[in-house]
């Protein structure tokens, strides 16, 4: 049941994402804020793991993501979005989906063009219109969203 519900979250933040190229914070630091009161609470996790392990995957998180925002890679919406993550869950939950997020980036890269001819026409030109309102900007979330789901279909 958890795990739908942060599926949820993640698809309204990758919706925003994709459609304004940011994710606002009331999605990422309201999150955030009820994971941390969740945590206080309770003493374990909104997915039921130890505080302790909250705290390193958020360790981890910022870790692996301030570099990039710093670089320019990450937006602030990204770093938050996955610091609410990781409060939430666990390094495993963390990691997981750090990894299906880089593999969901890959698969994209080297089938976009394939998956391209396939789409709806009415689709291909939703998502142009979309591409030219934004420039050239790369919404991460939809890639956390998929990293995530299939990191929670392989931890459960």
């Amino acid at each position: 049941m958890q795990s739908i519900v942060l599926l949820l979250w993640l698809a309204l933040c990758t919706e925003q994402d994709v459609r304004e190229r940011q994710i606002s914070n009331a999605l990422t630091l309201g999150v955030a804020a009820c994971a941390l009161a969740w945590l206080f609470a309770t003493g374990r996790s909104w997915i039921g793991a130890d505080a302790s392990e909250a705290g390193w995957g958020l360790a981890i998180v910022m870790l692996l993501t301030l570099p990039g925002y710093m670089l320019g890679r990450f937006g602030a919406g990204d770093v938050k979005l996955m610091g609410a993550l990781a409060l939430a869950t666990s390094p495993q939950y963390v990691l997981g989906t750090f990894i299906g997020a880089g593999v969901t980036v890959l698969a994209w890269m080297f089938g976009r063009r394939r998956l391209w001819t396939l789409l709806n026409p009415k689709v291909k030109k939703r998502l142009q219109a979309l591409a030219e309102q934004v420039g050239d900007k790369q919404p991460f979330a939809p890639y956390v969203l998929a990293g995530f789901l299939l990191t929670a279909v392989w931890i459960q």
